[in-house]
């Protein structure tokens, strides 16, 4: 009996990740593809956004500029 529900549990977990992978879309089964192709659309200059390491972002904004807008919002 053990091995039977051992043996269901293997096939449904088998047919779950064969599901979720994408490989029964050909047979009609499969998860929703989710895109948004209006947001990329959106964009304005993608190609402009920079990455700065913690250093760089502390420089361009030292914790006395961000001190007064933290306690002005706490009120």
């Amino acid at each position: 009996m053990l091995r039977i529900v051992v043996l269901v549990l293997v096939l449904l977990n088998s047919a779950y990740f064969a599901w979720s992978q994408g490989w029964l879309l050909g047979l009609g089964y499969g998860p929703t593809q989710q895109r948004e192709p209006q947001r990329l659309n959106q964009q304005i200059r993608p190609e402009s956004l920079r990455l700065v390491s913690p250093e760089e972002a502390q420089q361009a904004n030292p914790p006395e500029a961000v001190a007064p807008a933290v306690a002005a919002s706490g009120n």
